[in-house]
């Protein structure tokens, strides 16, 4: 029987292109939005999915949604944890909003919705929660102490999870891509954009299907000795050891 999967974020950039992917695997799949009801209808017209709308960052929401998704599809098998937001600006100029809405998003979130389905996967003996970081998460980036601190934080979420699931077959991953060719990175001054392109050795900025390639591997079969991993994915503009 086909495996369930569920991508937060899931109807643009990245996210969009991991719904894609994970379809065309053969895994039923559902994608989480917020706000862009004219991009969630668009994505589940393409590609024949699930859509769910709910706020990532209230537990309440999370638990519907995993209820929702239950009811239509099954329980989740797989787990994608996708949606993420900045507010980027100097620290000494945020304000405590700009920081939780970030940390509420892209942390909690990762809390909100990973407790909705972490008790069903370890009963059944198999499961994948694949957790999307960023290179910024890894060496830090000027004008995103909010952002940078929420996506390391995902790393070390990442590591403890991953310890305690292993014996129950239940695999947790990192993803950290560097710049992608989305929305997100699009809004960035072209000006700003050319020199962050430019310390990239590829030369390019990277495309949300080779984020969905890496994402399709860890939720695979092929994937079970891998665990507590964050598999970086960003034409080399940062190695980590």
């Amino acid at each position: 029987m086909a495996k369930v999967a569920f991508v937060t974020g899931g109807t643009r950039g990245i996210g969009r292109a991991v719904v894609q992917r994970l379809k065309a695997d053969g895994l039923k799949v559902a994608a989480g939005y917020t706000g862009d009801e004219a991009a969630a209808q668009s994505c589940a017209r393409e590609h024949g999915i699930m859509v769910v709308r709910g706020n990532i960052g209230d537990f309440a929401d999370c638990e519907v949604t995993a209820k929702v998704v239950a009811a239509e599809l099954g329980p989740i098998d797989v787990l994608v944890n996708n949606a993420g937001v900045t507010r980027d600006v100097l620290f000494h100029k945020m304000t405590s909003e700009q920081w939780d809405q970030v940390i509420r998003v892209n942390l909690d979130g990762l809390f909100n919705m990973t407790r909705q389905v972490i008790e069903g996967m370890r009963e059944r003996g198999w499961g994948r929660i694949i957790n999307i970081s960023s290179i910024n998460g890894q060496k830090g980036q000027l004008g995103q102490t909010n952002y940078s601190a929420a996506k390391a934080g995902v790393i070390g979420f990442t590591k403890a999870l991953a310890l305690e699931c292993a014996r129950k077959g239940v695999t947790v991953n990192a993803i950290a891509p560097g710049y992608v060719d989305t929305d997100m990175v699009a809004a960035v001054p072209e000006k700003v954009l050319q020199g962050i392109v430019d310390q990239i050795p590829v030369g390019r900025l990277g495309r949300g299907e080779e984020i969905a390639d890496a994402v399709s591997f860890l939720a695979g079969e092929k994937a079970g000795y891998v665990t507590g991993a964050t598999l970086t994915v960003n034409g080399g503009q940062f190695m980590a050891g």
